[in-house]
Protein backbone atom coordinates (compact mmCIF):
# COMPACT_ATOMS: atom_id res chain seq x y z
CA UNK A 1 0.00 0.00 0.00
CA UNK A 2 1.33 3.43 -0.96
CA UNK A 3 1.01 6.16 1.65
CA UNK A 4 -0.35 9.54 0.66
CA UNK A 5 2.21 12.29 0.49
CA UNK A 6 2.05 15.43 2.64
CA UNK A 7 3.74 17.40 -0.12
CA UNK A 8 1.40 18.47 -2.91
CA UNK A 9 2.65 18.57 -6.46
CA UNK A 10 3.75 22.04 -7.56
CA UNK A 11 2.27 21.37 -11.01
CA UNK A 12 -0.10 24.14 -12.07
CA UNK A 13 -0.99 22.65 -15.48
CA UNK A 14 1.24 25.05 -17.43
CA UNK A 15 3.46 22.27 -18.70
CA UNK A 16 5.97 23.81 -21.08
CA UNK A 17 9.72 23.42 -20.89
CA UNK A 18 11.94 26.40 -21.56
CA UNK A 19 15.66 26.59 -20.80
CA UNK A 20 15.60 23.24 -19.03
CA UNK A 21 12.70 23.88 -16.67
CA UNK A 22 8.94 23.98 -16.68
CA UNK A 23 7.68 27.55 -17.01
CA UNK A 24 4.69 26.71 -14.81
CA UNK A 25 6.19 25.03 -11.76
CA UNK A 26 9.94 25.55 -12.20
CA UNK A 27 10.86 21.86 -12.06
CA UNK A 28 13.44 20.30 -14.36
CA UNK A 29 12.56 17.26 -16.49
CA UNK A 30 14.56 15.09 -14.04
CA UNK A 31 12.60 16.43 -11.06
CA UNK A 32 9.30 15.89 -12.86
CA UNK A 33 10.21 12.28 -13.65
CA UNK A 34 11.39 11.58 -10.08
CA UNK A 35 8.28 13.09 -8.45
CA UNK A 36 6.02 9.99 -8.48
CA UNK A 37 8.55 7.86 -6.57
CA UNK A 38 10.11 10.59 -4.39
CA UNK A 39 9.53 10.51 -0.65
CA UNK A 40 8.33 13.65 1.17
CA UNK A 41 11.87 14.76 2.06
CA UNK A 42 12.96 14.64 -1.59
CA UNK A 43 9.74 16.33 -2.68
CA UNK A 44 10.41 19.22 -0.30
CA UNK A 45 13.88 19.63 -1.84
CA UNK A 46 12.39 19.56 -5.35
CA UNK A 47 9.72 22.14 -4.48
CA UNK A 48 12.24 24.50 -2.88
CA UNK A 49 14.59 24.28 -5.86
CA UNK A 50 11.72 24.76 -8.31
CA UNK A 51 10.41 27.84 -6.49
CA UNK A 52 13.88 29.37 -6.53
CA UNK A 53 13.89 29.07 -10.33
CA UNK A 54 10.63 30.98 -10.80
CA UNK A 55 10.69 34.77 -11.20
CA UNK A 56 10.42 36.51 -7.85
CA UNK A 57 7.61 38.71 -9.15
CA UNK A 58 5.39 35.65 -9.15
CA UNK A 59 5.09 35.92 -12.91
CA UNK A 60 5.66 32.60 -14.63
CA UNK A 61 7.64 32.08 -17.77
Amino acid sequence: MVEASEVPSPCCNICRLRRGRCIGCGRTPDEISRWPTADDAERRVIVAAARARLPSSGRRG
